[in-house]
């Protein structure tokens, strides 16, 4: 089932957060260019990218795999804003209120992975209790045909 990702809360906020990043980050030092402004944005718009990978992919697994990346770019956005703090690139209000938005995406997705881990662990389990009980039938009817 793909899935509309439009219409995925963490999606959205990592997109206001990939957004808020990119606009900010254009006032970086010229010299950061291409090296914080663009790891940076890179990682920032990484997030809202995998989930919408992710969704477009048919099976839970893919999905997760997907969430599992957006998450550890999650962790590089937020050390790369620290950083861009520590080096007086955002002064405090400004890394405050990114980092806001950071860290109520990230539990967000936190929420994400789990809702789909949950659905895929349990489409695991009846698939596995589906194939015992084929596999028990078939086995008692090759007993009783013998």
């Amino acid at each position: 089932m793909i899935r509309n990702f439009r219409n995925i809360k963490a999606w959205q906020s990592a997109d206001d957060l990939a957004v808020k990043i990119y606009s900010r980050s254009k006032l970086f030092p010229k010299e950061e260019l291409y090296s914080m402004v663009s790891q940076i944005r890179r990682a920032a718009i990484s997030i809202p990218t995998n989930i919408a990978e992710g969704a477009s992919r048919e099976h839970k697994r893919e999905y997760l795999h997907f969430l599992y990346i957006a998450r550890g770019s999650m962790a590089e956005t937020e050390y790369l804003l620290h950083l861009s703090h520590r080096l007086k690139y955002l002064n405090q209000n400004e890394y405050q209120e990114i980092e806001s938005i950071r860290g109520e995406t990230a539990k967000m997705l936190s929420g994400l992975i789990t809702s789909v881990k949950k659905e895929a662990s349990f489409i695991s389990d009846l698939l596995a209790m589906i194939t015992s009980s084929i596999f028990i039938s078939g086995f008692r009817f090759f007993e009783f045909s013998s």
